[in-house]
C-alpha cells in the first residue's frame, strides 16, 4: 500500500466509527478523580491554581504504575462536562490527567487578565510540579482548544524541561497585533467584546445579570467603550484588559510580550513535537500557519499542520455557515481517538500511525457541484491534500489586476485613468456576513447577502447584525467596489497565502481598507441568483501602512500603497465560476469602524465621512496575488475509494 494511502486512512478512518483497526480504543482502566481542587503553587508565593487530577484505576484503587501526564489549562471551567469526559477517557487509556483553572478564573486564586504574561510562568510551574508526582513518569503532554491551546504556547515559550509534546487545536497566538486581538491596526471588536460579555459573568450572578440585561449587540454601535460607562464596569478585571487592548494601538513591548506574542519567542520555545490544527474559517488561521512555518525552520522535533474547512472548534463538522463540504471534511472522533494516537506515539512510544503522517494535511475546498442539500446548504465539496512545505513549492504566484471597468485579469493596466471613488460612512458600515473569526458573530462561508437581523446566535436564518432593508447582496452597495474575472474556462486551484497590493487615497487623514476573496457561483436551479461565497478577507488601518510600530496619518488626496493580507486559503474555483475581490473600508462588527478623524484609537468622539479612491492605472497597478497550483488529476475522490 502506498504511503499516501496509509496516511489518508489514518486520518479519516476515525470518522467511520469508534474502533480504529490495529489500535486499542477500548478502555484499559477506570478513571478515578484522585485530587479534587489540588492547589498547585506558583513561584514567589503567588496565587495557587486549582487543579483536578484524574488517575487510571481498577475497582476504585489507582494504578501504582508511573504514567505520562496530560495537562489542560483553561479559563472555561475545569469542571465542564465535555472536558471532564475527555479527561476520563485519557485516564482510562493510561494517563494521569490534570485539568486546571487558569489564574483568576473559577476556583484558582489571583486576578484574571486576558493573555496575561503570568500564564507562561504559571504553565511552567504547573508542569514541573506535576512531573514530580510519585505516580507519574515525569513526561507532560498538553492539549486543548482555543484559549487552552494558547496556554500551551505560553508554557512552551519558557521551556519547562518536562514538557514533551503539544496538540494545539485552533489556538496559539502568533502575534496579537496582527491577528485575533487587533488586525493590522483595526480592533477585532466582535470577537473581543463578545468574549468579554460572555465570560465576565462566569461564577458571578450579579455581573451576569448586568450583562444579560444589556446584551453585547446593543453596545456595538456605542463604541468606543469608556471606563466605568458600560455593563463591563461590573467586572473591573475584564473592563481593564479590554480597554487596554482597544486603546494600545502601536506595536510595541505590550504586543511583543509573553502573553500577546509567540513569534518573538520561537527560539526560546520548547523543541518538542507539536500538531497545529486549524480551520480556513478560524480566527487563528494566520497564527496557525505562522507558528507551524516559524517553528519548523528552527526546531528538530516534528512540527505537523492539519487544516480543515472548519470554523473555530469545528473539527467534527462537515459544514460551516451556509456551506457543506462533504462527509470526509469531518473528523468525528478528533477529541478522543485522534488525540490518543498522538500522545501514545510521543509519550509511550507505541507504534501508532502518527509516525507516517505528512508534515501538512490541508482540505482543499470547492470540488462539489453546488447543489442545495437537504439542509438547504450549498454543496461546495472538497478533498484532502498532503504537502511537505508551506507555501506549496508547486504554487505559482499570479498577479490579477484591478481594471477600471471592474474586471479582474492577468493583464496589467497600461494606461492612465481616473480612480474608482466611493464614500465610506462609518455610521453606515458594511455588515459582517461570515468570515474567519470566533466569538458571538456567525462565522464561516455565507452567500454575501444582507438578511434581517434577529439574533447573534443561530444560522443565517437569524440574520446579520447591521443588515438593512431591502436586504440586497453586498455587491449592490455603493461602498463595496467589486473586481471579478470573466467566468473561468477551466478549473483553477488556489492554495496558499493571499496578498492584495492596493493603491488608494482618501479625503481623510486616516481610514481603513478591506479586501475579500470570493468564489462566485453562476445562477443555477437551486440558487437562481447564484451564490457569492466568501473565502477569506483582511484589513489595513491606513495609519499603519508603513509600519505597525509608528502611526503616520495620510495627506488627503495623496495615493499610497496598502498591503492587505487576508488569511491563507485553499479552494478550487470551478469552470464557469468567477474569482472576485471586494474592496471597501469596513467590516462591522467584526472590526471596529474607523472614524476617519485620526484621533487616538479607541478614544474617538467624532466620526466623519470619507471619499476613498482605488487606483488601477499604469502607475498604480492594484492587484491580488493568487497562489495557483496545477490540477494534475481528479482530487475529489472519497477516502473510502482508496
Amino acid at each position: 500500500m502506498k504511503t499516501r494511502t496509509v496516511i489518508l486512512i489514518v486520518l479519516f478512518v476515525l470518522a467511520a466509527g469508534p474502533v480504529v483497526r490495529g489500535f486499542q480504543t477500548e478502555p484499559l482502566y477506570d478513571a478515578l478523580l484522585f485530587g479534587k481542587d489540588t492547589m498547585i503553587p506558583t513561584r514567589d508565593g503567588g496565587p495557587k491554581l486549582a487543579t483536578d487530577i484524574y488517575r487510571p484505576a481498577r475497582n476504585g484503587v489507582s494504578i501504582p504504575d508511573r504514567m505520562p501526564i496530560l495537562l489542560q489549562r483553561t479559563p472555561y471551567n475545569k469542571e465542564g462536562a465535555g472536558l471532564v469526559a475527555q479527561a476520563k477517557y485519557f485516564a482510562q487509556h493510561g494517563y494521569v490527567v490534570a485539568l486546571q483553572d487558569i489564574r483568576g478564573r473559577y476556583k484558582s486564586e489571583g486576578s484574571f487578565g486576558k493573555y496575561d504574561e503570568s500564564s507562561a510562568n504559571d504553565g511552567f510551574d504547573t508542569i514541573q510540579w506535576l512531573a514530580k508526582l510519585p505516580y507519574t513518569d515525569g513526561q507532560v503532554g498538553m492539549w486543548g482548544t482555543s484559549y487552552a491551546a494558547h496556554t500551551q504556547a505560553d508554557a512552551s515559550k519558557v521551556h519547562p524541561p518536562n514538557l514533551k509534546t503539544m496538540l494545539l487545536n485552533f489556538g496559539g497566538l502568533s502575534n496579537g497585533w496582527n491577528v485575533k486581538i487587533r488586525n493590522h491596526g483595526a480592533f477585532e471588536l466582535g470577537q473581543q467584546l463578545g468574549w468579554a460579555f460572555d465570560e465576565a459573568g462566569a461564577g458571578d450572578p450579579l455581573v451576569k445579570a448586568a450583562l444579560d440585561a444589556e446584551p453585547v449587540e446593543k453596545w456595538f454601535a456605542a463604541m468606543p467603550l469608556r471606563k466605568g460607562l458600560s455593563p463591563l464596569s461590573a467586572s473591573p478585571e475584564f473592563e481593564s484588559y479590554l480597554l487596554e487592548e482597544m486603546t494600545h494601538a502601536d506595536y510595541d513591548e505590550y504586543w511583543k510580550g509573553l502573553g500577546n506574542n509567540w513569534s518573538q519567542y520561537y527560539k526560546e520555545t520548547s523543541d518538542v513535537p507539536m500538531l497545529h490544527v486549524g480551520g480556513w474559517y478560524d480566527s487563528y488561521t494566520a497564527s496557525t500557519f505562522e507558528n507551524f512555518a516559524g517553528l519548523s525552520k528552527i526546531k528538530k522535533s516534528p512540527e505537523r499542520l492539519l487544516v480543515g474547512p472548519w470554523t473555530h472548534g469545528g473539527n467534527a463538522s462537515s459544514s460551516a455557515g451556509d456551506v457543506e463540504f462533504g462527509p470526509d471534511a469531518a473528523i468525528t472522533n478528533f477529541a478522543n481517538e485522534f488525540h490518543l494516537q498522538w500522545f501514545d506515539h510521543y509519550l509511550k512510544a507505541k507504534p501508532t500511525k502518527v509516525r507516517d503522517w505528512p508534515p501538512i494535511r490541508l482540505f482543499v475546498m470547492g470540488t462539489g457541484d453546488g447543489h442545495k442539500d437537504a439542509k438547504g446548504k450549498l454543496f461546495h465539496g472538497g478533498y484532502w491534500r498532503d504537502a511537505n512545505q508551506w507555501p506549496l513549492p508547486e504554487a505559482k504566484f499570479v498577479h490579477y489586476y484591478f481594471q477600471p471597468d471592474g474586471s479582474l485579469s492577468t493583464t496589467a493596466p497600461a494606461a492612465s485613468g481616473q480612480p474608482t471613488v466611493y464614500r465610506y460612512d462609518p455610521q453606515n458600515p458594511v455588515p459582517t456576513i461570515g468570515g474567519a473569526f470566533s466569538g458571538a458573530l456567525k462565522r464561516g462561508p455565507f452567500d454575501q447577502r444582507e438578511r434581517e437581523f434577529k439574533s447573534l446566535r443561530g444560522g443565517s436564518e437569524s440574520g446579520f447584525y447591521g443588515s438593512k432593508p431591502p436586504y440586497l447582496p453586498l455587491k449592490s452597495r455603493a461602498d463595496v467596489v467589486v473586481f471579478q474575472t470573466e467566468p473561468l474556462k477551466e478549473d483553477m486551484e488556489v492554495i496558499g497565502p493571499i496578498v492584495v497590493n492596493l493603491f488608494a487615497s482618501s479625503t481623510a487623514v486616516d481610514t481603513d481598507f478591506t479586501a475579500k476573496l470570493l468564489d462566485v457561483y453562476p445562477p443555477g436551479k437551486d440558487f437562481p441568483n447564484g451564490f457569492d461565497m466568501n473565502l477569506t478577507d483582511g484589513i489595513m488601518r491606513a495609519r499603519y501602512r508603513n509600519s505597525p510600530e509608528k502611526q503616520e496619518l495620510m495627506k488627503p488626496g495623496e495615493a499610497y500603497k496598502f498591503v492587505i493580507e487576508p488569511f491563507p486559503t485553499a479552494n478550487v474555483f470551478k469552470k464557469g465560476h468567477r474569482i472576485r475581490i471586494d474592496i471597501s473600508s469596513s467590516n462591522f462588527p467584526r472590526f471596529d469602524v474607523n472614524p476617519n478623524t485620526g484621533e487616538p484609537l479607541g478614544q474617538n468622539r467624532r466620526m466623519i465621512v470619507a471619499d476613498n479612491s482605488i487606483y488601477h492605472d499604469a502607475n498604480h497597478r492594484s492587484h491580488v496575488v493568487l497562489p495557483i497550483v496545477p490540477r494534475t488529476r481528479v482530487r475529489d475522490k472519497s477516502i473510502k475509494d482508496d
